[in-house]
């Protein structure tokens, strides 16, 4: 059985790229299409070729790939994939209109539905220039929302991230999803039950993720705070916090792990579609402060594994912080509950059940 992996676009390295690298590694004999390809910002891909389209040989794209969005459908309907019997999509927006064979198999592996199209004002509301080009952009976009529901179409099947992702595919696309949490690369992460006294932010700077309410919270409570990451906010965050809180910018993957696996808890503000942050965390044997919707509840246990906040404001979050030093948490246990039901074999496993029985049950039609 011949094989495609299709990605989005490869140009950073976030939570649906080490999902991403994760089935590359599974399907070592599979061929790997991308929109844009920027092998120094991205996942590691073992020198393994990329196939690209014609989106890659406009060099303004591997940097400012986001000002495209209205020509990726194009760009992958373009790609030639009828040579193969098998396309897993891994997709949060354009990957899933790849075109097939009539028999060809094609499972989106989907992190989310176009949110940029669907929740425009949360995702572009800290770019500048958004509210300056607002009724342009809307006009695109309607444009873009009609392409958005007919390519997603395309897939015969999806795997939903989460059970918030899932709905969100039902609702928006009108296509049934089945729900398998993806892993984390649980070889990576380091277990320490010996904590500092810092807590870690782990994120893009981006407005949605809410950073503002954790400086918040955290100038009031004085507590140490180190927060890793960029983005458009960064210098806003920066003004606006104590000298408690400490900004770090990128670090490595090895400094990430060795961060996660002493802070006293890690803390997302955000309301996340799934979310890796709080896994990684809890992989390391460190309790997670997260807000009390979306992705983590899939993930997070109130108590066991963090602690989860009711209401996306600083006083909810700094209470939550005040009761989580008030629990003995169990740093084994912790880890071992992550490593139990979000590891790479885990997820593999289910998978693997999940294309054969698939498969079986093409060849009895």
């Amino acid at each position: 059985m011949k094989i495609a992996l299709v990605h989005d676009y490869l140009t950073q390295r976030g939570g649906a790229e080490r999902v991403f690298e994760l089935l590359c590694q599974h399907f070592p004999d599979a061929d790997i299409f991308t929109s844009v390809y920027d092998r120094h910002n991205t996942i590691d891909l073992d020198n393994r070729e990329i196939h690209t389209t014609f989106l890659q040989n406009i060099p303004a794209t591997r940097k400012y790939f986001r000002l495209f969005a209205p020509f990726y459908y194009s760009a992958f309907r373009a790609l030639d994939l009828k040579a193969y019997d098998l396309i897993l999509s891994s997709s949060a927006s354009f990957a899933k209109g790849v075109q097939k064979r009539p028999d060809a198999l094609h499972i989106c592996f989907c992190h989310n539905i176009t949110r940029f199209l669907w929740d425009t004002n949360t995702y572009l509301r800290e770019y500048g220039a958004y509210s300056v080009l607002k009724p342009l952009i809307e006009l695109v976009f309607a444009k873009m929302r009609q392409q958005d529901i007919l390519y997603a179409q395309s897939p015969d099947y999806y795997i939903a991230n989460s059970t918030t992702v899932a709905k969100r595919i039902q609702d928006t696309y009108h296509k049934e999803a089945l729900v398998i949490n993806y892993p984390i690369s649980d070889r990576r992460f380091i277990f320490d039950d010996q904590k500092d006294d810092y807590c870690l932010v782990s994120s893009r700077h981006l407005s949605y993720k809410r950073l503002d309410i954790i400086v918040k919270a955290f100038n009031q409570l004085d507590l140490p705070l180190i927060v890793t990451g960029e983005g458009p906010e960064t210098k806003q965050l920066q003004t606006k916090a104590g000298r408690n809180i400490k900004f770090l910018g990128h670090v490595s993957d090895r400094d990430r792990c060795n961060l996660m696996s002493k802070a006293k808890f890690v803390i997302v503000a955000a309301l996340e579609d799934y979310g890796l942050v709080p896994i990684e965390a809890n992989a390391s044997g460190t309790p997670v402060i997260a807000y009390g919707a979306g992705g983590v509840l899939d993930t997070q246990i109130s108590g066991l594994t963090g602690i989860l906040f009711e209401q996306q404001t600083a006083d909810s979050l700094k209470n939550a912080v005040i009761e989580a030093q008030t629990i003995d948490w169990d740093y084994a246990k912790i880890r071992d509950h992550a490593l139990s039901n979000f590891s790479e074999a885990v997820f593999f496993k289910k998978v693997d059940q999940t294309l054969a029985a698939i498969l079986s049950s093409r060849e009895v039609q």
